[in-house]
């Protein structure tokens, strides 16, 4: 019989560099068993694999469009692999997003149309089905060796940016997007904390060092210099943190940003 042991699920993992895989191993090293949803099985199915070679417990959950069907159909194939009664849904991370850098005369309505379905209507599916299952939980109680923090049911997190608070002459598109996510996760958080439910929103202002920065800044040393740039792994463990707080002291939203950004 399978041991009982929390559940962590994020959408949008990339090719495996980036915030959604960090999280996704930092959350494997802490005891929970991860679910990963994105596009690209390949990518995918690599970083499932290492997690499970690194003595996590991994599955992959690929989707070929961030849609409301396709996210309903991941969930369903998650409840069957990872069954509530041994694999509890405790944290939930949406990190899926869509990039629109254009002046705004030159965006299209294909490219608008896919920022909102990614950033917000997918986020909106993503929410629906991690509370769901949320509601369903006992609160738990770090004290008590639970792994989720103190008097909570689960935690659901939304990876934003510095274009959900400020919009700026090529970001139209993405910051409507990231604007929906902001309101999104604020008006979840009023609606459920009262019933235990932590929802947390970060804000990442600064450029995140992962395979596909790399390449087309180039620059080696604003990859050597931690001081200019963020590390997912320091995000995860930002994430981390946000699931141990204690109810007494919830953060809803919380900014990251590297000591020497230009903010």
């Amino acid at each position: 019989m399978s041991s009982i042991r929390p559940l962590f699920v994020v959408a949008g993992v990339g090719n495996g560099s980036g915030t959604g895989a960090a999280s996704a191993r930092l959350f494997a090293k802490s005891g929970y068993r991860v679910a990963l949803i994105s596009r690209g099985p390949d990518h995918l199915n690599k970083l499932a694999s290492e997690i499970n070679q690194n003595g996590g417990e991994a599955a992959a959950f690929p989707v070929s469009d961030y849609t409301p069907d396709s996210i309903r159909s991941a969930f369903s194939s998650i409840r069957s692999k990872f069954p509530a009664s041994t694999s509890p849904l405790r944290v939930a991370v949406f990190n899926a997003g869509y990039g629109v850098w254009k002046p705004f005369l030159q965006i299209t309505d294909e490219e608008v149309r896919e920022s909102l379905d990614t950033n917000v209507i997918a986020a909106f599916a993503f929410s629906k089905e991690v509370l769901l299952e949320f509601t369903k939980n006992d609160v738990e109680d770090a004290s008590e060796g639970g792994k989720g923090g103190s008097r909570k049911k689960g935690t659901l997190i939304f990876t934003g940016a510095t274009a959900a608070i400020r919009g700026n002459t090529t970001t139209s598109a993405f910051a409507a997007g990231k604007f929906g996510i902001r309101a999104l996760s604020q008006s979840l958080a009023k609606e459920f904390g009262k019933q235990n439910i932590h929802v947390a929103h970060s804000i990442i202002d600064g450029g995140i060092i992962t395979d596909r920065s790399k390449g087309f800044r180039n620059d080696p040393n604003w990859e050597n210099n931690a001081d200019v740039r963020l590390d997912p792994d320091s995000i995860a463990k930002s994430y981390l943190y946000l699931v141990g707080q204690d109810s007494s002291a919830w953060a809803w939203e919380i900014d990251l940003r590297p000591a020497h950004e230009k903010w």
